[in-house]
């Protein structure tokens, strides 16, 4: 089951190499289907959302079922242990400190002429959140998402998560964390229903503003295809890490770090080692075999192994640094001599995790920045999810006379340019004599 090793510079790429780093967020399959079943939901809105719940996730729910009780998020409570319900308090405490952190503030500046005009920043007011549960109850994502609109303000969020097929239940810590994060509406409902329900809302339940959140293959094809009917936080698909090591790093370190993004269960995670040592390469290829097998997943995880897992051994950690960066990974570990030297190198990156001591688990449960991160390459073009993705900015201009004034030749001048004399008008009416 050994994982791959293969050499790359820039004179001598690697085919093997290429095809690795091409990763889409979702198949045309998956897009297509996606596509369908949406339709059919905006159509029929409860009678199809309950049908592909029965079709896909293999519950006979009815329509009044579909919704969460608020008692049932209070009960869970009493079903979860001591030791859990610590660690939800603790991860969500440093979520909270994170968040307000980064929350950007008000502000305004003078006008040469006396006038202002400056930023404000508002909440939006209902807000969809998916969290995974297909292959394991993301309790943590809960966190990481929900968390984060309830600081920035929202009064309504909307929370869809898959449940059991036991008594309809869902996970009593998944309804602890929900309920600690804040969620005011929880439904049963995962995979493309649960994007279509919260985009297009229903007889019973309101369309939200936009929707945030990871998933599948199936749920990154649906998202993007409700863009504009509500607003999106990113393409957020298969978990994926990628580990820039020495000859210092700990192989033992390395190789569990890269199998803990194998474990998540669609088959589609990609883990990549770039190290300069080939010493270090063969050392956590040996690790990964011995590990996996250890690994309570293992067969979701030797799935992995066999076609989303690659150690690439180059020549200079500065050329290594460049293929991290065209990889543009969801999650980014350094773990070089002085890593921290490193961080300004970085281009694309979902999040960064320094030195031996960061492990990527730390930032999917408890340090506090989200672990919500775009996947796919998309770390090119997208940021992860912050307390700012849950709140709209509106700039605004207070003019005085002197000000206005001062610019209508500027104003004139553009609406001449662009054959818009209204435009001109509305500004030099202002100064004419009747």
């Amino acid at each position: 089951m050994s994982v791959k090793i293969v050499k790359w510079s820039k004179s001598e790429k690697s085919s093997v190499v290429t095809n690795f780093l091409k990763r889409p967020a979702f198949s045309d399959e998956a897009e297509n289907v996606a596509r369908k079943v949406l339709a059919e939901i905006k159509e029929n809105g409860n009678k199809a959302v309950v049908k592909y719940v029965d079709k896909f996730e293999k519950i006979n729910l009815k329509i009044s079922e579909l919704s969460v009780e608020r008692y049932l998020l209070t009960e869970a409570r009493e079903e979860v242990s001591a030791a859990r319900k610590k660690a939800i308090r603790d991860a969500h405490k440093r979520i909270v400190s994170f968040s307000k952190a980064g929350m950007r503030k008000n502000w305004s500046m003078s006008c040469p002429r006396g006038g202002t005009m400056g930023e404000q920043f508002v909440p939006l007011q209902r807000v969809g959140i998916y969290v995974p549960g297909g292959a394991a109850p993301l309790v943590s994502t809960a966190l990481m998402t929900v968390t984060l609109a309830k600081v920035a303000g929202v009064p309504e969020i909307v929370v869809c998560t898959p449940c059991t097929e036991e008594g309809r239940r869902l996970n009593p810590a998944m309804l602890h964390a929900l309920e600690i994060a804040g969620a005011t509406e929880v439904y049963r409902v995962g995979g493309i229903q649960a994007i279509g329900l919260m985009a297009y809302g229903t007889r019973t339940i309101k369309k939200v503003d936009k929707i945030v959140g990871p998933g599948g293959t199936y749920v990154t094809a649906a998202k993007r295809a409700v863009y504009g009917d509500v607003a999106l936080d990113m393409v957020a698909g298969p978990s994926e890490i990628a580990i820039l090591a020495d000859d210092t790093a700990n192989p033992r370190y390395v190789a569990a770090d890269l199998l803990s993004q194998a474990e998540h269960g669609t088959g589609w995670e990609k883990s990549l080692l770039v190290t300069s040592s080939k010493k270090l390469a063969l050392a956590v290829q040996k690790e990964m075999d011995e590990q996996a097998s250890s690994l309570t997943k293992r067969e979701i995880v030797e799935k992995v192994m066999k076609k989303g897992i690659l150690i690439v051994v180059v020549n200079t950690l500065d050329e290594g640094m460049e293929l991290c960066n065209d990889f543009a990974p969801e999650h980014f570990e350094i773990m070089v001599r002085e890593p921290k030297s490193w961080l300004k190198k970085v281009k694309n990156a979902g999040a960064v995790f320094i030195g031996e001591w960061t492990p990527e688990s730390a930032g999917d449960f408890v340090a506090g920045p989200s672990h919500v991160l775009p996947t796919g390459g998309a770390a090119r073009m997208f940021s992860g999810l912050t307390v700012e993705d849950f709140r709209r900015r509106t700039s605004f201009v207070a003019f005085t006379r002197a000000d206005l004034k001062e610019v209508v030749p500027v104003i004139e001048a553009f609406g001449e340019m662009e054959g818009l004399d209204g435009h001109a008008r509305s500004a030099s009416i202002r100064f004419e004599k009747k």
